[in-house]
């Protein structure tokens, strides 16, 4: 069956990457979602054709259709929670990539779910969130959610195969981001554009600073604790500045699996689009 998606949060870091992998496959996009960034969505219309989008207001709909009725007169243009339920939901799809920020994905997410679509997931507050609400429904709907974090991403990998059970330990890698061996002085007078420096990954605004805080890497702990099932203490974190190990898995036998890579978010991405 070919492979057609819905991209929520297409004009995005994690939604621009894989607008690049979707070009690189042949895969169809059907629907994209996004806030506030008209050009850049306008853009995506233009190469990727989908049926319908979706943009965070109605004036912003408004706009879109002013600059896009004439090109695409059968374009379906929709605008807020409305929206981002539809796309998540569209007849025709076989994936949605949750990459919305924050806890707006949550609800799209569990439609996609409901209506038996496969889930590529890069929203973990989703799960940090949701978890609860989640992981249940895919098991009765038969849903699928695959991780596009690289960290998730690499323990999936780690554990493909892997004899239920046998998981000891997960180790999610941190490259300790911008500030890594920073004092408590040096902290007090560190700058925004310093936080979004971030040594290994090219990623989002949001994700940068949490990065840099650390934050993020404490979502994560929760994403994989739902995700594979581990208890919280079970899961480290090792700082690993360099970014190739993307994290580890220890088995019943002592044995330890990892996953490296090049850092870039293309990778997990594609792995669970294919």
């Amino acid at each position: 069956m070919t492979q057609t998606i819905s991209l929520l949060g297409s004009t995005g870091s994690i939604g621009t990457q894989t607008l690049e992998v979707c070009r690189h496959l042949g895969i169809k996009v059907a629907a994209l979602t996004c806030g506030r960034r008209l050009d850049t969505l306008e853009r995506q219309i233009r190469e990727f054709k989908p049926g319908l989008v979706s943009v965070a207001s109605a004036e912003d709909a408004r706009e879109l259709q002013s600059r896009l009725s004439g090109d695409f007169p059968r374009l379906e243009i929709l605008h807020g929670r409305e929206g981002n339920l539809a796309a998540a939901t569209l007849p025709g799809v076989t994936t949605v990539v949750a990459a919305m920020v924050g806890v707006a994905g949550l609800e799209p997410v569990l439609a996609a779910v409901q209506a038996g679509k496969t889930i590529a997931l890069a929203n973990k507050e989703t799960l940090v969130a949701g978890g609860a609400l989640v992981m249940p429904l895919l098991e009765t709907t038969g849903a699928r959610l695959y991780p596009v974090d690289s960290e998730h991403s690499a323990i999936w990998q780690c554990l493909a195969g892997a004899p239920e059970g046998s998981l000891t330990r997960i180790f999610l890698t941190a490259s300790g981001g911008p500030f890594r061996g920073k004092t408590r002085a040096d902290l007090a007078t560190v700058t925004v554009e310093q936080a979004l420096r971030h040594p290994t990954w090219a990623m989002g605004g949001k994700i940068t600073i949490d990065s840099a805080t650390l934050m993020n890497k404490g979502l994560e702990v929760i994403e994989a604790a739902w995700l594979f099932d581990c208890p919280v203490d079970q899961i480290e974190v090792v700082v690993h500045p360099q970014s190739i190990i993307h994290s580890m898995v220890e088995f019943k036998d002592g044995s330890v699996l990892a996953q490296m890579g090049f850092p870039d978010m293309k990778l997990p991405i594609q792995l669970a689009l294919t």
